[in-house]
């Protein structure tokens, strides 16, 4: 895995401040020994302008980062962070070499020598999180590096919850439109059955109207019986005798 070129300019931009720091406490040596500090005061402001320009970098490749998605955004707050740190020691470190009576103590080694003030405040250690107090550069890199890694994870998970949840989604979908379709066509059924029935019907009543319109019809032409006549029945009745 290549090294985040975030982190090797961020390593390289904390050595030149404790450097400045270094030879800030050093000219200030020198003064009080009453000794030549031209040349440690060029090496400073140059050191300050490296320091300047280390910031701005930092800055320009967290922008691109954020802005490019390579890292999230709790990684970019995090880091955030760690420059606002930086941008506050070059200020003390500027402060520092401008006044040229006051001791810096801005780093531990400072604390070891003769030089350093007791009881005195130490700005570089100012606001240093309990998790990386005591820690070297490679460590806390490796512990961040942790942490995003765990981030990761984290990310990875709740991905393929998402993923999961989409997939749940469109099955849901399918079987609605399965739904809809059947619906479709049991309303078809239905329309088409109603269409027959309805034919059907009207069937029915034009044959219910012709046969009752056939029965009239015959009624009206059926012949009449004729009735017997007194004569025929007197006939019939000695046919009757006669047989007897």
């Amino acid at each position: 895995m290549a090294p985040d070129p975030w982190f090797s300019t961020y390593d390289s931009t904390c050595q030149i401040a404790q450097e400045i720091a270094e030879k800030v406490q050093q000219r200030n040596q020198y003064e009080r020994n009453g000794e030549n500090t031209t040349k440690l005061t060029v090496t400073i402001r140059a050191l300050l302008q490296k320091l300047k320009e280390k910031i701005a970098l930092l800055k320009d490749l967290l922008l691109r980062a954020v802005a490019t998605h390579q890292i999230t955004q709790l990684e970019g707050d995090r880091r955030q962070n760690l420059l606002d740190d930086l941008v506050t020691r070059e200020r003390l470190l500027l402060a520092s070499f401008k006044n040229e009576g006051a001791e810096p103590d801005l780093i531990r080694s400072s604390l070891m020598t003769g030089g350093a003030k007791r009881g005195a405040p130490n700005p570089w250690l100012l606001e240093e999180p309990e998790e990386t107090r005591g820690l070297g550069f490679d460590e806390i890199r490796q512990q961040q590096q942790k942490i995003i890694q765990e981030q990761d994870a984290g990310l990875d998970a709740l991905s393929s919850i998402i993923s999961r949840q989409k997939q749940m989604g469109q099955e849901i979908g399918n079987e609605l439109d399965e739904q809809n379709e059947i619906i479709d066509d049991l309303a078809n059924l239905v329309e088409n059955t109603d269409e027959k029935l309805r034919t059907e019907t009207r069937r029915v009543n034009l044959v219910d109207r012709k046969s009752t319109s056939c029965d009239g019809r015959h009624k009206f032409l059926r012949p009449k019986k004729k009735r017997p006549s007194r004569v025929d029945g007197e006939k019939m009745d000695s046919r009757i005798s006669i047989s007897l």
